[in-house]
């Protein structure tokens, strides 16, 4: 033997591999090929997943309670080393544990004090939540979509004079209407039309301005578009326009903020996307100090969700968006494309747009919005991997084909297992 230790083998005699696929289907499906007892293959798939919950402010005294729990049917919970002294009052956690194990822990947890029950109720709503698949209708104005069967894609239409990308292009209303046209046929399952920019240091138009840019689009639209159309808008008179003319959709860049736009929408009937910002266009860049960037979008757009409710907005209605580029660093971007998938814990269709946008520039050096077409793609399908259910881009052709293979790679890895009670060991759909 060396001084450096044994040397490894370098025959192959037993194929050693690990496995890539991380669902219970999957999972399943690997241990059915042992051709182990049916019911072994359902207990070990049980155990071939776990699942990491964050969680915030948990009190001093439910900390340890918690982690007791999650021991006692084998997983464990991580917390602040403060909770050992008592020297702080709350802790964020974080849980490990596989599905089964929550199951186990969720009633143990609902028998406890200091709001366990409460915190039993919400890890049992977001993690059924995260796990949800599975196609789902979203009732628009006029119309309404499927989404989560697959990856659907909305086409970006901005008709105005100064977006980052295609601003000034389609002003005129003749030339909108015939890009509305060639999305559709290019596979976009939703349009959305802008009529003011909103990058970064934008000026606010008025809404009567903004109205003159997006009525004649949706007039001339009207039943020549086979897809649904949102309008991306903050001002409650253009949404409530823009509804009685044939919009869908209310996209709103400052997340349904404002007191008169949750009231606009609720009326209206329409879907409504929530997307996260800070202050407003003109400032949004300003600020880009965050203490925990993940959770504090997640909270503000749950927030956001509850008011949207609380107003009279469905919440079959409600899509989420965690505003990319919107107030947030080309790192903080990419942290939030790359940790998508987490807003699903909401309970809403998550939707993302990062076409063009200049976080792609950041990253690949391509200084023109019209040359991050790959970085644009590569993104949708990043996102679409993460569970997203709706990409907005401006290239709706290129991308509509990257996710195509997405949703053929997703019904592979979705392809259930031979065995009643291997089946039976998987998540849930939602």
């Amino acid at each position: 033997m060396s001084a450096a230790g044994p040397r490894p083998s370098t025959g192959h005699r037993f194929s050693a591999r690990v496995l890539e696929g991380g669902s219970l289907a999957e999972i399943a499906r690997e241990i059915e090929r042992t051709e182990s007892d049916p019911e072994g293959v359902g207990i070990m798939t049980r155990k071939g997943r776990t699942y990491r919950i964050r969680l915030s402010g948990v009190s001093l005294k439910a900390a340890p309670i918690l982690k007791q729990e999650l021991l006692s049917v084998g997983g464990d919970a991580a917390h602040a080393r403060g909770i050992a002294d008592h020297s702080i009052e709350t802790t964020p956690a974080v849980l490990i544990a596989t599905w089964g194990q929550y199951r186990r822990l969720i009633p143990k947890l609902r028998r406890q004090p200091f709001r366990l029950r409460e915190l039993a109720d919400e890890i049992d709503r977001a993690l059924r939540s995260y796990v949800a698949h599975g196609a789902r209708t979203i009732a628009g104005a006029h119309r309404s979509f499927v989404v989560g069967d697959r990856p659907r894609v909305m086409g970006v239409l901005n008709v105005t004079p100064d977006s980052f990308s295609d601003g000034g292009e389609f002003l005129e209303a003749s030339r909108a209407i015939a890009r509305a046209e060639e999305m559709a046929a290019e596979g976009a399952d939703l349009l959305d039309i802008g009529g003011e920019s909103t990058r970064p240091g934008a000026i606010e138009v008025s809404p009567e301005a903004e109205w003159g840019r997006i009525g004649p689009v949706l007039d001339g639209l009207r039943g020549r578009l086979p897809i649904p159309i949102s309008v991306d808008t903050r001002h409650p008179e253009v949404a409530a326009r823009a509804v009685a003319a044939g919009a869908d959709v209310i996209n709103d860049v400052a997340g349904l903020r404002s007191p008169a736009m949750r009231d606009a929408v609720a009326r209206s009937g329409a879907a409504v996307i929530l997307m996260h910002m800070r202050g407003e266009p003109a400032t949004m860049q300003g600020d880009l100090e965050y203490s925990d960037l993940r959770g504090e979008v997640f909270g503000a757009l749950a927030e956001a969700t509850d008011l949207a409710r609380a107003a009279g907005v469905a919440p079959e209605r409600i899509l989420v968006d965690p505003g990319l580029g919107f107030g947030k660093s080309a790192d903080q971007s990419l942290e939030l494309l790359v940790h998508a998938g987490e807003f699903r814990s909401l309970g809403y269709p998550v939707v993302l747009g990062a076409s063009r946008k200049s976080f792609l520039g950041a990253i690949t050096g391509a200084a023109s919005p019209s040359d991050r077409l790959e970085a644009g793609v590569a993104a949708a399908v990043l996102a679409a991997e993460r569970g997203v259910a709706l990409v907005r881009t401006h290239d709706v052709g290129p991308t509509v084909k990257a996710l195509r293979l997405v949703a053929a790679a997703r019904t592979l890895a979705e392809r259930a297992p031979r065995t009643a009670e291997a089946l039976a060991a998987t998540e849930p759909d939602g």
